[in-house]
């Protein structure tokens, strides 16, 4: 898997949006499996005063300490998932996205090791879960979202996997990552039908 991601986004050129907010960073964590590649999310806890049950990469706010946005990702899943940063491999960043809470969101791609034992800090997150990046390729969405943005409305996926529901922001950065890795052709400005 680490290679082909190398291959896929050593030249990716991501989309920077010019901003002055709030900045986060996000890891998209992919596990270093050839056969059966998955990514992990997170669900987050209902107690948490944003996104609370939602569905969310592993990730959060920069602090002062942090000397790129990366190491934010990166210390923010440790955090969060119990993943330390010396187990991530960080591949490349992809596209900013902007949150409904005005955060401007750098997601990095990153390989972690296949079943490493991951433990959701239970003051942020409610559980841990992974999705083989095959269910996402066959696209079979719950619902399309119909979101304003910047003047533009964008049709972004819904996905439901067993009890969970990744749609919002972290659908936007699954569909840049299956566009850029896989070629998908998940058109974010074209209504689906399904």
């Amino acid at each position: 898997m680490r290679d082909l991601l190398v291959q896929r986004l050593t030249d990716y050129a991501p989309r920077k949006l010019n901003l002055n907010y709030t900045e986060a960073g996000i890891l998209v964590p992919v596990t270093d499996d050839p056969g059966n590649p998955e990514m992990i999310f997170t669900l987050r806890s209902q107690n948490l005063s944003t996104h609370s049950g939602q569905v969310a990469y592993p990730g959060g706010k920069r602090d002062a300490e942090d000397f790129s946005l990366a190491a934010t990702a990166l210390r923010e899943t440790h955090e969060e998932i119990g993943l330390p940063p010396d187990r991530v491999e960080i591949i490349s960043p992809l596209s900013q996205v902007m949150s409904r809470h005005g955060i401007l969101v750098t997601p990095y791609v990153g390989v972690v090791p296949e079943g490493y034992p991951l433990k959701p800090n239970p003051g942020e997150i409610e559980s841990v879960f992974s999705v083989p990046l095959s269910f996402f390729l066959e696209d079979q969405r719950e619902r399309t979202d119909a979101i304003p943005f910047q003047n533009q409305t964008i049709h972004v996926p819904c996905y439901r996997w067993e009890r969970y529901q990744i749609w919002g922001l972290s659908a936007v950065v699954l569909v840049e990552f299956l566009n850029a890795v896989y070629d998908a052709e998940i058109d974010l400005f074209k209504p689906q039908n399904q």
